[in-house]
């Protein structure tokens, strides 16, 4: 009896905790496997949203290859990782440094670069373009201060779109990483500063010799983050454009995300088209993290 008991027991020790995993397991098998898998499937056909399709094999991937859209959104997306995540991996650890102290009414100024975390993207995007507008508060300092004499094409220049929408996602990420940054920094040890100053140096020859190091992994976790963050960018694209699909003149500024939701959105959106293209989407983040995880084993290693 007393085995049969213990066999029992044991049963009951094992299959316990999987009964509290059930709910968890059945949302994440229809809202994230189950999509994947159907989108996965979909983009080797010529499915659209009304009319089922056929298998097409690799047809919608050929066509990216004379899509010039496709392209466009491609460098569009490369060229924003470029200018976002080198500001957003350094800018927010200078500030988490300037604010890790106990000075009186610090606290004020942790929340005020936190302040932009808190607003929706969609806010801070119409704030932004207010701001930009040619009769906005940015050329009218700017006339003002007789810099330009014409009002700047701040959201109707390809170029000076991308860039605006790159300001606004530095803007507002910096306060979310800041946090992550004074997270670690209280993870450092103050005897190491101690020593450090005891041998002469100074407050940046601390910060690259004592901060850096630690945070090193921290960095990287903030870089990868912004990376592929930055290379699914929408949402400040979409609305520094006029909330539409074009992406900007000529559909110069249109991202990946921008591109998916015009091909796969609509009466006759082709769904086919559009999940091969998230599909691709899909591999070339899942890459991005990969590149930047290994290069981080690569310098712990080192």
């Amino acid at each position: 009896m007393v085995p049969r008991r213990r066999r029992k027991l044991r049963t009951h020790l094992v299959t316990t905790p999987w009964l509290f995993l059930v709910p968890a397991l059945v949302i994440t098998g229809l809202f994230i496997v189950y999509p994947f898998l159907n989108t996965a499937v979909l983009s080797f056909t010529d499915a659209k949203l009304i009319v089922g399709g056929k298998f097409t094999g690799f047809a919608n991937f050929a066509r990216m290859i004379d899509d010039p859209l496709f392209w466009t959104a491609l460098r569009n997306c490369g060229l924003y990782v470029l200018g976002c995540v080198p500001p957003l991996v350094i800018l927010p650890l200078l500030i988490a440094v300037l604010v890790h102290t106990t000075l009186p009414g610090i606290t004020f100024f942790r929340a005020a670069f936190y302040t932009p975390v808190v607003a929706s993207v969609v806010v801070a995007g119409l704030i932004w373009s207010w701001m930009l507008d040619t009769k906005g508060l940015v050329n009218s300092i700017l006339q003002w201060l007789h810099v330009v004499s014409a009002p700047v094409p701040f959201l109707s220049d390809e170029t000076l779109i991308l860039i605006s929408a790159m300001l606004l996602t530095i803007w507002k990420g910096l306060g979310y990483y800041m946090i992550v940054y004074l997270a670690a920094l209280s993870t450092v040890p103050r005897e190491l500063y101690e020593a450090a100053e005891i041998d002469g140096a100074g407050p940046i020859r601390r910060f690259l010799s004592v901060t850096v190091p630690h945070l090193r992994s921290t960095m990287v976790l903030v870089g990868a983050i912004s990376a592929v963050s930055a290379f699914r960018v929408f949402t400040e694209l979409y609305v520094l454009t006029g909330s539409n699909n074009s992406g900007g003149p000529g559909g110069a500024d249109i991202s990946m995300v921008m591109l998916i939701r015009s091909v796969g959105t609509g009466l006759d959106g082709q769904l086919g088209y559009g999940s091969a293209l998230s599909l691709v989407l899909f591999i070339l983040t899942l890459g991005l993290l990969l590149v930047v995880l290994r290069l981080n084993r690569r310098e712990d290693r080192a």
